[in-house]
């Protein structure tokens, strides 16, 4: 896969997306802005749309309406699937096996992640795991 290569699909995790809202000058944003512009086909599913809303509403003390809209943006962005895998690979934190589903039920290319638990697996089902930095170089992004 290379950056001239923008056919391939890609998952992000949850906390690629929480940085990209929260900090909109930010290098996930570069991320999350070049899914927007078709450089790449971003697919989700609803389990990390509710752990990326959970999280702005906790966290970030977002307003329920604030959260709504970033969940249609990524709903207008991303190819949705629902998961039929059950996965329990990432013991110490549940929540990455969601990542992992998503992108092994919706046949993802790369997994962008910048949690250690999903980094420190490398590869699952064949399917690379990389840090953010790692895609925004792919896409020649800063």
């Amino acid at each position: 896969m290379s950056a001239t290569d923008l056919q391939f699909k890609a998952v992000l995790d949850t906390n690629i997306y929480i940085a990209a809202f929260a900090y909109p000058n930010g290098r996930s944003a570069a991320i999350w802005n070049a899914a927007v512009d078709g450089r790449y086909e971003l697919v989700v599913s609803p389990a990390i749309i509710r752990e990326m809303a959970k999280v702005l509403r906790r966290d970030f003390v977002w307003r329920d309406d604030r959260v709504q809209m970033a969940i249609r943006v990524v709903a207008q962005t991303a190819r949705i699937i629902v998961t039929n895998s059950v996965l329990e690979v990432v013991r110490a934190d549940p929540d990455d096996n969601r990542i992992l589903e998503c992108a092994v039920d919706g046949e993802a290319d790369i997994i962008v992640s910048n949690d250690h638990h999903l980094l420190d697996l490398k590869t699952y089902a064949a399917i690379p795991i990389v840090a953010g930095v790692n895609l925004r170089r792919m896409l020649g992004l800063k």
